[in-house]
């Protein structure tokens, strides 16, 4: 009787531990909650990853587009530039005095009519100086002249050049011999020579203003 009695409570016990197991199974979150849940998150941080990544790309647009801003030598920049400029001219060599009258008398002209201040001889304070080369050539009734100018900062370092020619018709009709062909050259002449001249050297510095 005693040893039915033990198996019987022994039953129920055994009955009763796997209720109870089998209860735990079915509430715990873990045995809802299927397992793959946590890998298919995955793709959505991927996604969230890959669409951040052209943020970064947004500022190196932009800095693509930098130089699009540089700014360009403006008209007030370029007259400042000439505001800056003391000239000294130099000696003519190769004119005749007569032809280097009109010259020189226009240079001075054309820079003041450009902004640029003109610098004597023995003036310390010059920030250029102009030297000019001159010759000609004659053909029938026609003369040409031919001119080179160096441009040189205070130290006699050579910083430009500008160089040309000019021809047109001689006013006494031709030249008589080769050391008479200056005498053949009008005013008008030299006098161009000397605005296309200051023109681009107002040019040149005007280039370097920026």
């Amino acid at each position: 009787m005693r040893r039915s009695h033990v198996t019987t409570v022994s039953l129920l016990v055994a009955l009763a531990l796997g209720a109870c197991t089998n209860a735990k199974d079915v509430l715990e979150p873990s045995a809802i909650t299927p397992p793959a849940t946590s890998t298919q998150t995955l793709p959505a941080t991927s996604g969230n990853t890959a669409a951040a990544v052209p943020a970064p790309g947004g500022p190196a647009t932009t800095a693509a587009g930098a130089p699009a801003t540089t700014t360009p030598v403006t008209s007030a920049q370029s007259a400042a530039a000439l505001a800056r400029t003391r000239l000294q001219i130099a000696p003519i060599v190769g004119a005749s005095v007569e032809a280097a009258t009109p010259l020189t008398a226009e240079l001075q002209t054309r820079a003041r009519q450009r902004g640029i201040t003109l610098a004597g001889s023995a003036d310390q304070t010059a920030t250029h100086v102009l030297k000019g080369y001159f010759s000609t050539m004659s053909e029938g009734t026609d003369t040409t002249v031919i001119y080179v100018w160096d441009v040189y900062d205070p130290a006699g370092n050579r910083l430009h050049r500008i160089n040309g020619q000019q021809k047109a018709p001689s006013v006494s009709g031709g030249a008589s011999g080769a050391g008479d062909s200056w005498k053949g050259v009008s005013p008008a002449t030299m006098q161009a020579i000397a605005d296309q001249t200051i023109d681009q050297f107002a040019a040149w510095l005007g280039g370097k203003a920026g």
